[in-house]
């Protein structure tokens, strides 16, 4: 799986400083009046960005977790086509991006795009918020990682058996076939073959952060 330097990524969406530092004329360099210096602008900030609240969610719940050294981020916002799961290396601020189905309550004519987040079981839908990753097990899906809804959007997660899987309707072949991914019941699905690095880099404890942004 390809890296990039994530704090390049369009994810963290960062604004330049526009900085209008004080110059002096070529006349004034030769003993003409000198020019005033123009004040520094620093542009008003902007609402945060997904990353943002990635990293603050992880300082609120840091007390829950085992280890903060990696993080996982579910870009909602982006089409099911795009890689829009993270694994985020916060040390060195790298990552690695994945494809990742959204549920199908979450996307009722299958459209590609995710529509809604819904806590409610039965629902099959999606639930933005924070997660602790924790142990694996062998389910329906094969080896599969249990998750721990830590807010108040998603704390039907263990009622609701949302965990991380493999699945065949998350594999790339998808996307050239269907221009999509298939929808899982909630879960975060993954193609088979990303599943095992997966399943290591976002082993039990750590955060698991979904949003759209």
């Amino acid at each position: 799986m390809k890296r990039r330097n994530f704090i390049s990524s369009g994810l963290l969406g960062v604004a330049g400083v526009a900085c209008g530092l004080g110059f002096q004329s070529q006349a004034a360099s030769k003993g003409a009046t000198r020019i005033a210096a123009r004040p520094i602008v620093t542009p008003p900030p902007g609402p945060p960005t997904l990353i943002d609240r990635a990293k603050a969610a992880l300082a609120e719940h840091e007390s829950s977790l085992l280890h903060t050294d990696r993080i996982g981020i579910a870009d909602y916002s982006l089409h099911s086509a795009k890689e829009r799961f993270h694994i985020v290396d916060v040390v060195n601020g790298t990552s690695q991006s994945f494809l990742v189905a959204h549920g199908k309550g979450s996307d009722r004519k299958h459209t590609g795009w995710l529509q809604e987040f819904s806590n409610v079981p039965g629902s099959e839908a999606s639930s933005g918020g924070s997660y602790m990753t924790t142990e694996t097990y062998i389910g329906k899906h094969g080896t599969s990682r249990r998750l721990k809804g830590l807010d108040p959007s998603n704390n039907m997660a263990e009622a609701r058996a949302i965990v991380i899987h493999g699945a065949w309707y998350a594999e790339p072949e998808m996307v050239k076939n269907h221009g999509k991914l298939g929808r899982s019941q909630g879960c975060f699905a993954f193609s088979e073959s990303d599943l095992a690095v997966i399943l290591e880099r976002l082993g039990p404890g750590r955060l698991l952060f979904a949003d759209k942004a």
